[in-house]
């Protein structure tokens, strides 16, 4: 073998026997860097343990499912003075509504969205602040609505308002904060720090709750309408009453402001007097067009038998009633109104004016004076 040749077969055996023990190397390294397991799995392993929370993560609720849950948690709430609205709160079976909606009664009738019907007691009500709490046993451990602890709303946020205006209950009206930080005074209640909204609210939407169209979170209680025109609405940031709330479910009010020592209301001027001024007051509502006024002067049994919209429907024709003589007489202790009244009634043949005799059961009703019953005759 020539020199040359020999010196080149050296250094290539050379760089053989180099390579094969620099491989052998890194491949003992590399086994000590996996610690007894493969690095591809290693990797799926951390992929499968990011990817697991996923699947207990809620799928958001939609809008339709927002508004069915909390229907089922908005009553109306009918006192002395008109109707109103209100919701669950807790799991006592505590309801939130606006003072002015239960003001001067501590009993109150509460409808639910399944038509049930129960007897509220208010345990808590302001005099300055436009909050009050109802308790209704039966609905105690019922899951109440999520409130909103902290003031979250934003100009622009989209939200409900539910409630039951001009009585017609389980309504529901969307629009956004279209401002915040409103205050004025309606006497005797102060209102300070509002949510101003575009939702459409009106008689018989007080006390009802503003709701979150995202989260369905309770932001406030709805409680002022600026007019009906302007389409401009204000609710009460519920992180701003809840403390107060919170303290009369947990030591309920022993008297109540402007409610008689006995548990009832005692209505101005009981009796055949207060039976006559109810019926006149009735036919005055008419007359100014108030018929929410009108029909919350109405007994439960009636209210039952007619909806607020069919109630209205049917003086939408009828113009100026002219009421006669109120006569009334005890019946136990309900008293008989009778009045004999001319009412102008616009007919497609023109205009007639038409005498009835109508007479009136009028009766306490959860301390407050109710026009029970009535029915009327045509006079000729």
């Amino acid at each position: 073998m020539r020199k040359g040749t020999a010196i080149s077969v050296f250094f290539s055996m050379l760089i053989i026997g180099l390579g094969a023990v620099g491989a052998y190397g890194i491949h003992l390294w590399t086994e000590r860097q996996l610690s007894g397991g493969p690095l591809l799995a290693t990797g799926q392993v951390k992929a499968q343990a990011v990817a697991a929370p996923k699947t207990a993560v809620n799928a958001k609720k939609t809008r339709k499912e927002i508004i069915e849950d909390s229907q089922k948690r908005v009553v109306t709430i009918e006192s002395g003075d008109g109707l109103g609205s209100g919701f669950l709160y807790n799991a006592k079976g505590d309801l939130l509504t606006n003072a002015h909606v239960v003001a001067g009664s501590r009993e109150v009738t509460v409808r639910t969205m399944d038509h049930r019907e129960y007897t509220g007691q208010v345990i808590g009500i302001g005099t300055d602040l436009d909050v009050a709490v109802v308790r209704v046993p039966e609905l105690k451990d019922t899951q109440p609505l999520t409130l909103a602890r902290s003031n979250k709303a934003e100009v622009g946020d989209e939200v409900l308002a539910l409630g039951s205006p001009l009585g017609l209950e389980n309504t529901v009206t969307t629009g956004i904060i279209s401002g915040v930080g409103r205050s004025f005074d309606i006497e005797p209640y102060s209102y300070s720090n509002l949510y101003q909204i575009s939702a459409p609210i009106t008689h018989g939407n007080s006390g009802g709750p503003l709701v979150s169209a995202d989260t369905g979170e309770v932001l406030g209680i709805n409680s002022a309408a600026a007019t009906e025109e302007a389409g401009i609405g204000f609710s009460i940031p519920i992180a701003s009453v809840l403390k107060k709330a919170e303290e009369w479910s947990q030591r309920p009010m022993a008297e109540l402001p402007g409610v008689s020592g006995g548990g009832y209301d005692t209505a101005e001027g009981d009796g055949l007097e207060g039976s006559r001024s109810l019926v006149a007051s009735f036919y005055q509502s008419l007359n100014d067009g108030d018929y929410v006024t009108a029909y919350s002067l109405l007994g439960s049994e009636w209210q039952s038998g007619t909806a607020y919209e069919d109630f209205r429907s049917g003086y939408l024709e009828t113009g100026y009633i002219s009421v006669g003589t109120l006569s009334a007489e005890e019946q136990g202790n309900e008293a008989l109104v009778t009045v004999d009244i001319t009412a102008e009634e616009r007919r497609k043949t023109g205009t007639v004016y038409q005498t009835y005799r109508m007479s009136y059961s009028v009766g306490a009703q959860n301390g407050k004076l109710k026009i029970l019953h009535g029915k009327g005759k045509k006079v000729d």
